[in-house]
Protein backbone atom coordinates (compact mmCIF):
# COMPACT_ATOMS: atom_id res chain seq x y z
CA UNK A 1 0.00 0.00 0.00
CA UNK A 2 1.10 3.41 -0.96
CA UNK A 3 0.95 6.17 1.83
CA UNK A 4 0.15 9.79 0.56
CA UNK A 5 3.03 12.15 2.20
CA UNK A 6 0.73 15.14 2.54
CA UNK A 7 -2.05 13.23 4.47
CA UNK A 8 0.74 11.63 6.65
CA UNK A 9 2.01 15.43 7.69
CA UNK A 10 -1.79 16.34 7.69
CA UNK A 11 -2.17 13.43 10.34
CA UNK A 12 0.96 13.97 12.22
CA UNK A 13 0.33 17.93 12.12
CA UNK A 14 -3.57 17.24 13.79
CA UNK A 15 -2.50 15.14 16.83
CA UNK A 16 0.80 16.78 17.59
CA UNK A 17 -0.94 20.39 17.90
CA UNK A 18 -3.94 19.13 18.87
CA UNK A 19 -6.71 20.30 16.36
CA UNK A 20 -7.27 20.59 12.92
CA UNK A 21 -7.72 24.58 13.03
CA UNK A 22 -4.08 24.37 15.15
CA UNK A 23 -3.01 22.01 12.06
CA UNK A 24 -3.89 24.16 9.18
CA UNK A 25 -1.96 27.01 10.92
CA UNK A 26 0.80 25.07 11.20
CA UNK A 27 0.78 23.66 7.94
CA UNK A 28 -0.42 27.16 5.83
CA UNK A 29 -3.76 25.49 4.86
CA UNK A 30 -7.55 25.93 5.65
CA UNK A 31 -8.70 23.94 8.05
CA UNK A 32 -10.87 22.34 5.38
CA UNK A 33 -7.64 20.97 3.63
CA UNK A 34 -6.17 19.26 6.76
CA UNK A 35 -10.50 17.45 7.03
CA UNK A 36 -9.84 16.43 3.27
CA UNK A 37 -6.21 15.12 3.82
CA UNK A 38 -6.83 13.00 7.14
CA UNK A 39 -9.98 11.78 5.98
CA UNK A 40 -8.40 10.79 2.60
CA UNK A 41 -5.77 9.25 4.55
CA UNK A 42 -8.95 7.21 6.83
CA UNK A 43 -10.51 6.06 3.86
CA UNK A 44 -6.71 4.56 2.41
CA UNK A 45 -6.22 2.96 5.93
CA UNK A 46 -9.37 1.27 5.92
CA UNK A 47 -9.79 3.01 9.60
CA UNK A 48 -10.80 5.73 11.76
CA UNK A 49 -7.55 6.95 12.65
CA UNK A 50 -8.48 10.06 15.08
CA UNK A 51 -10.58 10.24 17.53
CA UNK A 52 -12.60 14.09 16.91
CA UNK A 53 -12.09 14.95 20.86
CA UNK A 54 -10.53 18.19 22.06
CA UNK A 55 -7.65 17.68 22.02
CA UNK A 56 -7.77 15.48 19.60
CA UNK A 57 -5.99 11.78 20.07
CA UNK A 58 -5.19 8.88 17.82
CA UNK A 59 -6.49 5.83 17.61
CA UNK A 60 -4.61 2.51 17.25
CA UNK A 61 -4.25 2.36 13.33
CA UNK A 62 -3.53 6.06 14.22
CA UNK A 63 -0.49 5.70 16.37
CA UNK A 64 1.03 3.27 13.54
CA UNK A 65 0.19 6.18 10.64
CA UNK A 66 1.41 8.35 12.90
CA UNK A 67 5.09 6.30 13.70
CA UNK A 68 5.44 6.18 10.15
CA UNK A 69 4.89 9.79 9.34
CA UNK A 70 7.40 10.41 11.96
CA UNK A 71 9.55 8.37 9.98
CA UNK A 72 8.65 10.30 6.61
CA UNK A 73 9.29 13.45 8.11
CA UNK A 74 13.08 12.71 9.65
CA UNK A 75 14.29 10.82 6.63
CA UNK A 76 12.64 13.52 4.22
CA UNK A 77 14.31 16.22 6.35
CA UNK A 78 17.93 14.49 6.49
CA UNK A 79 17.36 14.33 2.75
CA UNK A 80 16.69 17.46 1.82
CA UNK A 81 19.81 18.91 4.25
CA UNK A 82 21.98 16.25 2.11
CA UNK A 83 20.95 18.11 -1.31
CA UNK A 84 22.34 21.03 0.45
CA UNK A 85 20.68 24.85 -0.50
CA UNK A 86 17.40 25.39 -2.41
CA UNK A 87 15.89 28.28 -3.69
CA UNK A 88 13.80 29.91 -0.63
CA UNK A 89 11.85 31.61 -3.17
CA UNK A 90 10.87 33.49 -6.36
CA UNK A 91 13.62 35.89 -6.54
CA UNK A 92 16.40 33.01 -6.67
CA UNK A 93 18.22 33.47 -3.64
CA UNK A 94 19.57 30.37 -1.68
CA UNK A 95 18.03 29.48 1.97
CA UNK A 96 19.39 26.50 4.30
CA UNK A 97 17.17 23.85 4.77
CA UNK A 98 15.14 24.30 7.39
CA UNK A 99 16.31 22.21 11.06
CA UNK A 100 14.86 18.67 11.45
CA UNK A 101 12.30 18.22 14.40
CA UNK A 102 12.86 15.45 16.38
CA UNK A 103 9.91 14.91 19.24
CA UNK A 104 12.04 13.10 22.79
CA UNK A 105 10.29 11.93 26.28
CA UNK A 106 12.24 13.02 29.01
CA UNK A 107 11.73 12.80 32.93
CA UNK A 108 11.52 16.34 34.59
CA UNK A 109 14.37 15.82 36.90
CA UNK A 110 16.50 14.61 33.29
CA UNK A 111 15.47 17.65 31.63
CA UNK A 112 16.00 19.97 34.85
CA UNK A 113 19.64 19.14 35.34
CA UNK A 114 21.88 16.80 32.09
CA UNK A 115 19.66 16.76 29.36
CA UNK A 116 19.80 20.53 27.91
CA UNK A 117 23.16 20.71 28.14
CA UNK A 118 23.26 17.84 25.77
CA UNK A 119 20.97 19.07 23.67
CA UNK A 120 22.30 22.47 23.24
CA UNK A 121 25.54 20.43 21.28
CA UNK A 122 23.12 19.42 18.29
CA UNK A 123 23.15 21.77 15.54
CA UNK A 124 20.51 21.90 12.81
CA UNK A 125 17.76 20.30 15.35
CA UNK A 126 14.79 21.70 16.54
CA UNK A 127 13.39 19.56 19.75
CA UNK A 128 9.94 19.02 20.71
CA UNK A 129 10.09 17.85 24.39
CA UNK A 130 7.50 15.71 26.02
CA UNK A 131 7.93 15.75 29.60
CA UNK A 132 6.82 12.84 31.58
CA UNK A 133 7.57 10.49 34.54
CA UNK A 134 10.42 8.33 33.85
CA UNK A 135 8.04 5.34 34.35
CA UNK A 136 5.78 6.53 31.79
CA UNK A 137 7.94 8.29 29.01
CA UNK A 138 8.04 5.01 27.43
CA UNK A 139 4.75 4.53 26.33
CA UNK A 140 5.23 7.35 23.64
CA UNK A 141 7.80 5.34 21.71
CA UNK A 142 5.03 2.74 20.14
CA UNK A 143 2.51 5.88 19.93
CA UNK A 144 4.27 7.38 17.60
CA UNK A 145 4.36 10.69 19.49
CA UNK A 146 8.56 10.78 20.14
CA UNK A 147 11.68 8.75 18.69
CA UNK A 148 13.35 8.64 21.91
CA UNK A 149 12.58 8.73 25.59
CA UNK A 150 14.68 8.33 28.89
CA UNK A 151 12.97 5.96 30.70
CA UNK A 152 13.44 3.79 33.78
CA UNK A 153 12.57 0.75 31.78
CA UNK A 154 15.43 -1.35 30.99
CA UNK A 155 13.45 -3.43 28.31
CA UNK A 156 12.87 -2.41 24.90
CA UNK A 157 9.73 -1.57 23.89
CA UNK A 158 8.76 -3.40 20.06
CA UNK A 159 10.80 -1.49 17.35
CA UNK A 160 12.88 0.10 19.80
CA UNK A 161 16.33 -0.35 21.38
CA UNK A 162 17.43 0.57 25.10
CA UNK A 163 20.54 1.64 25.87
CA UNK A 164 21.73 2.62 30.16
CA UNK A 165 22.97 5.91 30.42
CA UNK A 166 23.71 5.41 34.44
CA UNK A 167 21.64 6.00 37.48
CA UNK A 168 19.52 8.73 38.83
CA UNK A 169 20.50 9.38 42.89
CA UNK A 170 18.59 10.40 45.21
CA UNK A 171 18.45 11.22 49.02
CA UNK A 172 15.71 12.09 51.35
CA UNK A 173 16.49 15.12 53.14
CA UNK A 174 15.05 18.26 55.02
CA UNK A 175 15.85 21.30 56.69
CA UNK A 176 17.63 21.33 60.06
CA UNK A 177 14.51 22.88 61.19
CA UNK A 178 12.40 20.39 59.98
CA UNK A 179 14.84 17.64 61.10
CA UNK A 180 13.89 19.27 64.76
CA UNK A 181 10.52 19.03 64.53
CA UNK A 182 9.36 16.46 63.14
CA UNK A 183 12.57 13.63 63.53
CA UNK A 184 14.04 14.67 67.10
CA UNK A 185 14.71 10.63 67.78
CA UNK A 186 15.91 9.77 64.09
CA UNK A 187 13.55 8.65 61.14
CA UNK A 188 11.17 6.78 63.45
CA UNK A 189 8.17 4.99 61.75
CA UNK A 190 5.73 7.33 64.05
CA UNK A 191 7.87 10.36 62.55
CA UNK A 192 7.86 9.57 59.05
CA UNK A 193 3.64 8.78 59.68
CA UNK A 194 3.18 12.23 60.54
CA UNK A 195 6.30 14.47 59.22
CA UNK A 196 5.00 16.26 56.24
CA UNK A 197 6.48 15.31 52.74
CA UNK A 198 7.38 16.92 49.46
CA UNK A 199 6.33 14.54 45.90
CA UNK A 200 6.47 16.01 42.71
CA UNK A 201 2.80 14.79 41.47
CA UNK A 202 0.15 11.82 41.91
CA UNK A 203 2.76 9.28 40.05
CA UNK A 204 6.12 10.09 41.75
CA UNK A 205 6.80 7.01 43.52
CA UNK A 206 9.99 7.83 44.77
CA UNK A 207 9.56 8.61 48.73
CA UNK A 208 7.00 6.28 48.74
CA UNK A 209 9.01 2.90 47.53
CA UNK A 210 11.87 4.23 49.66
CA UNK A 211 8.95 4.32 52.66
CA UNK A 212 8.07 0.89 51.97
CA UNK A 213 11.69 -0.73 51.95
CA UNK A 214 12.05 0.78 54.67
CA UNK A 215 9.32 -0.48 56.42
CA UNK A 216 9.91 -4.04 54.71
CA UNK A 217 13.15 -4.30 56.54
CA UNK A 218 12.08 -3.64 59.66
CA UNK A 219 8.85 -5.32 59.67
CA UNK A 220 6.53 -2.23 60.48
CA UNK A 221 3.72 -0.76 58.70
CA UNK A 222 4.12 1.85 55.46
CA UNK A 223 3.93 5.32 56.82
CA UNK A 224 1.35 7.14 55.15
CA UNK A 225 2.63 10.83 55.94
CA UNK A 226 0.89 14.22 54.55
CA UNK A 227 1.96 15.79 51.42
CA UNK A 228 2.94 18.17 49.60
CA UNK A 229 2.17 18.19 45.37
CA UNK A 230 4.60 20.35 43.29
CA UNK A 231 4.93 19.49 40.07
CA UNK A 232 7.98 21.33 38.93
CA UNK A 233 11.59 20.32 39.26
CA UNK A 234 12.89 23.79 40.80
CA UNK A 235 10.20 24.47 42.78
CA UNK A 236 9.87 21.28 44.28
CA UNK A 237 13.63 21.54 45.56
CA UNK A 238 12.57 25.06 46.64
CA UNK A 239 9.92 23.65 48.83
CA UNK A 240 12.25 21.31 50.33
CA UNK A 241 14.63 24.18 50.83
CA UNK A 242 12.07 26.17 52.63
CA UNK A 243 11.13 23.46 55.05
CA UNK A 244 7.05 22.93 53.76
CA UNK A 245 8.66 19.35 53.99
CA UNK A 246 11.20 16.30 53.57
CA UNK A 247 12.18 15.00 49.95
CA UNK A 248 14.29 12.97 48.10
CA UNK A 249 17.00 15.33 46.87
CA UNK A 250 18.15 15.09 43.60
CA UNK A 251 19.05 13.37 41.18
CA UNK A 252 22.74 14.06 42.25
CA UNK A 253 25.69 14.23 39.98
CA UNK A 254 28.47 12.15 39.10
CA UNK A 255 31.45 12.01 40.40
CA UNK A 256 33.28 15.79 39.20
CA UNK A 257 29.83 16.81 38.07
CA UNK A 258 28.29 19.07 39.00
CA UNK A 259 23.99 20.38 38.77
CA UNK A 260 23.88 24.11 39.46
CA UNK A 261 20.23 23.42 40.14
CA UNK A 262 20.94 21.55 42.79
CA UNK A 263 23.34 24.38 44.31
CA UNK A 264 25.85 22.86 47.52
CA UNK A 265 23.28 22.20 49.78
CA UNK A 266 24.31 19.00 50.89
CA UNK A 267 27.75 20.19 51.34
CA UNK A 268 26.56 23.34 53.31
CA UNK A 269 23.89 21.82 55.29
CA UNK A 270 21.42 23.83 53.93
CA UNK A 271 19.18 20.27 53.67
CA UNK A 272 20.62 17.57 55.59
CA UNK A 273 19.70 13.65 55.40
CA UNK A 274 16.83 12.67 57.02
CA UNK A 275 18.60 9.20 57.54
CA UNK A 276 22.41 8.83 57.14
CA UNK A 277 22.92 5.82 55.39
CA UNK A 278 19.85 6.23 52.68
CA UNK A 279 20.35 6.69 49.15
CA UNK A 280 17.53 5.47 46.42
CA UNK A 281 18.88 4.44 42.88
CA UNK A 282 17.11 4.40 40.02
CA UNK A 283 18.56 3.17 36.99
CA UNK A 284 17.66 4.72 33.50
CA UNK A 285 17.72 4.27 29.95
CA UNK A 286 17.54 5.57 26.45
CA UNK A 287 14.73 4.18 24.14
CA UNK A 288 14.87 4.70 20.60
CA UNK A 289 13.67 3.75 17.22
CA UNK A 290 15.32 1.34 15.18
CA UNK A 291 15.39 3.96 12.38
CA UNK A 292 19.02 4.36 10.29
CA UNK A 293 18.76 8.01 10.62
CA UNK A 294 21.84 10.60 11.01
CA UNK A 295 20.04 12.95 12.81
CA UNK A 296 18.29 10.22 15.34
CA UNK A 297 21.79 9.10 16.19
CA UNK A 298 23.67 12.49 16.49
CA UNK A 299 20.68 13.13 19.05
CA UNK A 300 21.26 10.06 21.11
CA UNK A 301 24.83 9.94 21.30
CA UNK A 302 25.02 13.60 22.52
CA UNK A 303 22.48 12.06 25.14
CA UNK A 304 24.87 9.23 26.06
CA UNK A 305 27.68 11.53 26.05
CA UNK A 306 26.33 13.73 28.76
CA UNK A 307 24.66 11.18 30.96
CA UNK A 308 28.36 9.59 30.87
CA UNK A 309 29.83 12.75 32.41
CA UNK A 310 26.88 13.81 34.59
CA UNK A 311 25.64 10.86 36.37
CA UNK A 312 27.00 8.38 38.33
CA UNK A 313 27.60 4.85 36.52
CA UNK A 314 27.20 1.14 37.76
Amino acid sequence: MRWDSRQLEALAAVITEGSFEAAAHVLHVTPSAVSQRVRALENAAGSVLVRRTRPVAPTEPGRTLLRLARQVELLGAEASRALGPRDADDDGTDGPPRPVTVPLAVNGDSLATWVMPALARVDGVCFDLYREDQDRTVDLLPAGVVMAAITSQREPVQGCTSAPLGITRYRPVATPAVLERWFPDGPTTDALDRAPMVVFNRADDLQDAWLRERAAAAGTAVPNPPRHHVPSTSEFLDAVRRGLGWGMWGPLPGAGARFPLLGDALETGEVRPVADDAVVDVPVYLQQWKLRSAVLDRVTGALRTEARRALPQT
